[in-house]
């Protein structure tokens, strides 16, 4: 899309100078239309992938297990490396609960890296199709929107629209399917045209190869956060979710999982290939 938010306000700022007697601006504009809001979205954020390219930094994951009574069992921590290969989100596993990897661990995961950035690579060429991925313009065709409105959220303008699934709506792969049996509401930064924030429940039970595999409970729910990071890409800050599933009909999982995201850097590529290739410190 040719449309550009940032070329038509700075046409706007030169207005009150072409005319000597503007009309007073209304205190709230109004509310874009979702379908085209999101359209945009989907736009910026494939002009962004390959600036997230040069981007890595640090997810620390909180793992509580809880029982029947809402205690918490057991608590497990995860600390990854995070980078980005073809637009996918890939993380390097370097420490579980505090400790890094020992020599044998630290293999296993080098030979799990390689095989995610290499099936990122095959299916941005489109050898291959990822069937857990959805567009963003899908969810308006798998969800029904409602309730639009302007918000501040992390002192930025936000628009704002409330979700939920249409069961009745045709879907293919995992993530589609699972779409259909949410509800939330999600905010989109009114400037950069980026999602800022997603709250998401399961209003209904979400069966996983007709549940064989797994059965995702009803009132299981996520959320997700973004910012700007350096004046030029936004990525993750953060999450939390908690969900409760039972596995292979038999084993019954309830968890409660919060998402840490900072330490941003950027390679400095002055190379072609990053061998002499830095990485500096963002704010």
């Amino acid at each position: 899309m040719h449309f550009s938010p940032k070329a038509c306000a700075a046409i706007l700022l030169l207005l009150p100078v072409a005319r000597p007697a503007p009309a007073q601006q209304p205190e709230n504009p109004p509310l874009p239309d979702i379908h085209q809001l999101m359209t945009e979205v989907e736009a910026h954020q494939k002009q962004l992938d390959k600036v997230r390219e040069n981007y890595t930094f640090t997810s620390l994951q909180t793992t509580q297990d809880i029982d029947g009574k809402g205690q918490v069992k057991k608590t497990e921590t995860s600390e990854y490396e995070q980078f980005f290969v073809n637009g996918q989100p890939i993380g390097r596993l370097v420490k579980k609960d505090g400790k890094p990897l020992d020599d044998h661990e630290q293999q296993k995961e080098a030979e799990r890296i390689n095989k995610l950035t290499e099936k990122a690579a095959k299916q941005q060429s489109g050898d291959a199709k990822q069937d857990d991925d959805m567009k963003l313009s899908r969810i308006l065709e798998i969800m029904d929107v409602r309730n639009p409105r302007r918000q501040s959220y992390r002192g930025r303008s936000t628009i704002v629209f409330d979700f939920v699934g249409r069961k009745d709506a045709k879907t293919h792969g995992m993530a589609e399917d699972m779409s259909k049996k949410l509800q939330g509401s999600i905010w989109i930064d009114e400037k950069d045209r980026q999602i800022a924030h997603v709250d998401a429940t399961f209003y209904d039970n979400f069966h996983l190869a007709g549940g064989l595999i797994a059965n995702v409970q009803k009132g299981s729910n996520m959320r997700f956060d973004q910012a700007p990071v350096n004046g030029e890409i936004w990525l993750p800050t953060g999450g939390e979710g908690t969900i409760e599933m039972r596995l292979l009909l038999v084993k019954g999982i309830r968890q409660h999982v919060v998402e840490r995201d900072y330490d941003y850097k950027r390679f400095n590529v002055e190379t072609e290939q990053g061998k002499n290739a830095k990485v500096v410190g963002a704010k």
